[in-house]
């Protein structure tokens, strides 16, 4: 019960400040650049619309933890969570699944506009990548004190993250290119079900691994405040 309850606070908590009013303009902007490529023009609509649902719904976690962790601190909200019952766990999953749902809505409503096929692959293509997204977010941001330090941090790591996954979806398609998850996830994006039985644990280990990290960073962070959370 008290993970619903820190899941619904964390809907409210983005709703107050204008973060799914801002991805509602962004997720109808997205559906009308797609709508207005011509339909005989299909696999560029379907390209477009991979890119536009990785570089944005699946990675919206990345966007905005800094901006989400930056109101909680300024708020004392992290200094409430600190000496409460919660525990770092409990915030880490409130975060990935509040913004992998919103993400995932986000994705399906872009790929049906596209016609996509295998929309469930896609939906879990954009959860999974909000998920890993969400949590390199969450490593940054307890890490800094500001918005500009966060952007700072976040500039290299999103070079990292989606230069791969974009060479490989335009055709520099090395198969060793499929360890990095975010071509794992841009494929699934894709709508593609080739590899989906390495993806699955292949992303498991590379979630449990970002988990752990976020896990100690979080913990480091409540330590701060006053309350240890273990």
């Amino acid at each position: 019960m008290r993970i619903i309850n820190l899941i619904y606070g964390d809907f409210r908590f983005q709703f107050k400040y204008g973060f799914y009013f801002i991805y509602a303009v962004f997720t109808i902007m997205y559906i009308l650049i797609i709508r207005f490529i011509p339909s005989e023009w299909v696999e560029w609509r379907e390209t477009v619309s991979v890119v536009l649902i990785f570089s944005d719904p699946s990675a919206v976690g990345l966007f905005f933890m800094g901006a989400i962790v930056l109101l909680e601190k300024s708020e004392r909200v992290l200094s409430t969570i600190a000496v409460s019952p919660v525990g770092a766990d409990e915030y880490i999953i409130s975060k990935v699944v509040s913004l992998g749902i919103i993400s995932a809505i986000a994705g399906a409503s872009i790929a049906l506009s596209a016609d996509a096929e295998n929309i469930l692959i896609v939906i879990s293509g954009v959860f999974i990548g909000s998920a890993l997204f969400t949590l390199v977010g969450l490593i940054i941001a307890v890490n800094i004190n500001s918005l500009n330090q966060f952007v700072a941090a976040a500039a290299p790591v999103e070079i990292i993250i989606f230069t791969p996954p974009i060479l490989y979806l335009l055709g520099y398609n090395n198969k060793l290119m499929l360890l990095h998850p975010g071509c794992m996830i841009i494929d699934m994006v894709g709508g593609g079900s080739e590899y989906l039985l390495f993806f699955i644990p292949a992303l498991i280990v590379w979630f449990l691994f970002l988990y752990k990290m976020a896990r100690t960073d979080v913990i480091k962070m409540f330590q701060s405040p006053g309350g240890i959370k273990l």
